[in-house]
């Protein structure tokens, strides 16, 4: 039976599917499935020479010489444009003999849920918008990094629900429930240790590991933990809203990351933000591993091994 080979290299992980090339033919027997620290075998960003090289050598190191020659579809971290996804996708053919297609991480998420023509929105430790226009060229919105944008991720919750309550101890209101979770959370005693506080722990990763206490305090009735989270739903519509304005043909949306596969206020929050500015717009909540995209994207390729280079939205 020929197979095919999904890759999604993740900024932590790298996970990889062998799978038969036609899905009529799949059972939970012949599916192959390996996970592995990105850092076992990748190097800094940006380096694609060193990637093709880590990738082969991972490839065949846990699936054999086969995987040579497959059908090989990665979402790759690190691939922000089209012309790093080209640029590795060049590295990678080189090394391996089968057809070869290279896209952003993100791109996977509506692939996986067979929604080809749908926008991409990641909602984890950051936050992007992703599609690709009618040329083929990869497009995003967001993705700015928790400093400077990455609104409704986990770290900007955190960034936007601390201000909130800082705020509202400017208006010479008291600690609500968000406000009480956020003091214990960060070990802080009043408003000057919360914002020394988190100012110190200021990282995606550190400021992200709160997220969870933003939902809690909404559970416990908190309006200002409400706010918040319908902010960040609307700020996650605003991306969306964005690339359509650019003229990305799209017919759906599929958020995916730990954040919002994880938390139905905000995906309630993102789904009637949608809604109010694009009605028919439906959003889909990944529930499966995003490497299922990269299989799809590889069964494509496999349909017609004589294309030297296969769009995303290619039937």
């Amino acid at each position: 039976m020929s197979r095919v080979v999904g890759v999604d290299i993740g900024g932590t992980k790298t996970h990889i599917v062998l799978a038969p090339s036609d899905s009529r033919a799949e059972t939970a027997s012949e599916l192959r499935d390996i996970v592995v620290p990105s850092a076992s075998w990748r190097g800094g960003l940006g380096d694609v020479e060193a990637d093709a090289t880590g990738l082969r050598a991972l490839l065949v190191e846990h699936i054999g010489q086969d995987a040579l020659s497959s059908p090989l579809a990665v979402g790759a971290h690190g691939c922000e444009n089209t012309a790093q996804c080209r640029e590795l996708e060049r590295a990678m053919r080189a090394r391996f003999s089968g057809p070869v297609a290279v896209m952003n991480d993100s791109e996977l998420i509506p692939q996986a849920m067979d929604q080809e023509r749908a926008i991409g929105v990641v909602v984890g430790t950051g936050a992007i918008a992703t599609a690709r226009d009618a040329d083929g060229e990869l497009v995003s919105a967001g993705g700015w990094g928790w400093l400077l944008g990455d609104e409704g991720s986990a770290a900007g919750l955190v960034r936007d629900a601390t201000r909130a309550v800082l705020r509202n101890l400017d208006r010479g209101g008291s600690f609500d429930q968000l406000g009480r979770r956020l003091l214990a959370s960060f070990a802080a005693s009043d408003g000057d240790g919360l914002a020394l506080a988190v100012t110190n722990a200021a990282s995606a990763e550190e400021w992200g590991r709160h997220a969870p206490e933003v939902f809690a305090a909404a559970d416990d009735g908190s309006v200002i933990a409400a706010e918040v989270i319908g902010d960040a739903g609307e700020q996650l519509a605003w991306l969306v809203h964005q690339l359509l304005e650019r003229g990305i043909p799209a017919d759906g949306v599929v958020a995916g990351g730990s954040v919002i596969q994880r938390q139905p206020r905000l995906q309630d929050a993102f789904g009637a933000a949608l809604q109010k500015d694009h009605p028919g717009l439906a959003l889909t909540i990944l529930d499966r591993p995003p490497v299922l995209g990269a299989v799809a994207v590889a069964r494509r390729i496999a349909r017609d091994q004589n294309v030297n280079t296969i769009q995303i939205g290619d039937k």
